[in-house]
């Protein structure tokens, strides 16, 4: 499956919000807090622009989650079917892949390095070995680490050091090795910077 494989901190710059959580991005966008490109610091043309204000928001939602654009419409497009807040429903269904989980544990430092874990066919999923990075959870899955994952040197390392807190829809156990979808996650326990109503407007034109 394609996913960008360009300059990040380039995007994080276009986008004015840190995408994938590196240290070089943070790095560039305190240097340059503005655009990439010969004239990005003087373009004014269109900044205002209510189109451009919900194309940035797609986009930072888009790249935070690393799908395609086609996978980020037909996500959509199965929220917009639901009972429900449309733009809620489509962070719910993003933050309840896969990969999403992983990098949400801890185990992975990024999204991106979250996806390889879960493409090198290192987790369980209710007992059975799941490797597809856009697979669902659901309510009372429980996920862990195999066996030889958890010696891997990078996953000890996230654990000790980044230390991060599980949202409220998750639940650790197993010593942090396990996780437990306590329930689907609310809008109040994703916490993305992302104007989800943008993203709707933008696709309901």
């Amino acid at each position: 499956m394609a996913r960008y494989t360009g300059p990040k901190a380039r995007v994080s710059r276009r986008l004015g919000v840190n995408i994938w959580g590196t240290a070089g991005e943070t790095k560039a966008l305190d240097r340059r807090p503005y655009p990439p490109g010969e004239h990005g610091r003087t373009r004014r043309r269109n900044n205002n622009s209510e189109y451009l204000a919900q194309l940035q928001e797609k986009q930072k939602a888009r790249f935070s989650y690393g799908i395609t654009e086609r996978q980020f419409r037909n996500i959509y497009d199965e929220a917009s079917r639901k009972k429900g807040v449309t733009g809620e429903i489509l962070l719910q269904l993003l933050e309840r892949r896969l990969d999403n989980l992983v990098y949400r544990a801890g185990w992975a430092a990024t999204r991106p390095q979250a996806r390889q874990f879960v493409s090198h066919g290192h987790l369980n999923v209710n007992g059975r070995r799941v490797n597809i990075p856009s697979f669902r959870v659901r309510e009372g899955d429980v996920i862990e680490l195999r066996d030889k994952a958890r010696e891997i040197s990078t996953v000890k390392w996230n654990l000790d050091v980044l230390d991060r807190a599980l949202p409220g829809w998750l639940e650790a156990g197993d010593g942090g090795q396990q996780v437990t979808v306590r329930q689907l996650p609310t809008r109040d326990q994703i916490d993305i910077p992302v104007r989800e109503q943008l993203i709707v407007e933008l696709y309901s034109k």
